[in-house]
């Protein structure tokens, strides 16, 4: 009789364990709404399956009005605002909300934003200029009718130096909204994956998820139309093959397919996988527990 009372708590102990063990939380963050409407209908996508989901919209692209209009029609998604310094592609450029001549010092010769962030870091920019056009960014996405939840940046220029991220708390703070990557994600990208390996990296990352934390992956979609296949980027030597030819499509494309996977959904599904959000963070946490992810 004692060793079926014993039996019986270890398993009451296990089972009662095993229910208070918190689950596993994933953060999907889709970058670089608005840029084009190869980037615009790869992210629709996503959102017509329900799956919720953050998106950083970059509201100084032609394509940002396209990507609103999509926005309104997907409660399931989280929008915050992908403040932009640099313009990377050859031939596809943009500059600031203010024009060139508002803030003079953000732009190169013909009046597009830096193609990259050492380009940026060693022109004159002023301080005052960035705070003025990011200022200007999040104004218009909030006079889009979206309901924006968090900022975050392109190319990490917005934080690239100690004085650039006190803006971007600054300005957070101004508008009283979240910052990704200050609610102590556990962070991955799917940029520098190779294509092939798309796939299997994330599955193998959310398989090993880590409970208790917020799991924030971070991936780039386009679909591989020849919109995309145009594009070459100017910095990262990943995206172009031996001949040089842009792999840019094909790594996006992949990015969406891995993350449109049955096995992506099944095993989000078999692991009992929290999908969050930001907004469901800044519900949960409030805006006053952000902490930042860099020593001061």
């Amino acid at each position: 009789m004692r060793k079926i009372t014993i039996v019986l708590f270890l398993l009451f102990v296990s089972v009662n364990s095993y229910a208070q063990t918190p689950a596993a939380k994933l953060l999907l963050r889709l970058d670089d709404f608005g840029m084009n409407h190869s980037v615009n209908t790869a992210i629709e996508e996503v959102a017509k399956s329900g799956m919720p989901f953050s998106t950083s919209v970059m509201f100084a692209c032609p394509w940002y009005q396209e990507a609103v209009d999509i926005l309104k029609r997907y409660p399931n998604v989280s929008v915050g605002v992908h403040l932009t310094l640099n313009s990377e592609w050859k031939y596809y450029r943009w500059g600031p909300v203010l024009g060139r001549t508002a803030v003079p010092s953000l732009v190169d010769s013909v009046g597009y934003f830096y193609p990259s962030g050492v380009t940026f870091l060693k022109s004159s920019y002023k301080l005052e200029e960035v705070e003025k056009e990011l200022s200007s960014q999040i104004d218009r996405a909030l006079s889009s009718g979206l309901k924006i939840d968090y900022i975050d940046h392109h190319m990490g220029m917005a934080v690239a130096t100690p004085e650039l991220r006190q803006i971007f708390e600054r300005l957070a703070k101004k508008y009283n909204l979240g910052m990704s990557r200050y609610f102590e994600e556990d962070y991955k990208t799917m940029f520098e994956t190779p294509v092939i390996e798309k796939k299997k990296s994330l599955l193998k990352h959310v398989a090993n998820l880590k409970p208790g934390k917020v799991n924030l992956v971070v991936f780039h979609l386009a679909n591989a139309d020849p919109e995309m296949n145009a594009i070459v980027d100017m910095n990262s030597s990943e995206m172009q093959s031996d001949t040089e030819k842009s792999l840019v499509a094909k790594h996006r494309s992949a990015e969406l397919n891995a993350i449109l996977s049955k096995d992506f959904k099944d095993l989000i599904k078999k692991n009992n996988i929290q999908l969050v959000t930001y907004a469901d963070l800044v519900k949960a946490d409030g805006l006053s527990k952000m902490v930042s992810p860099v020593k001061k």
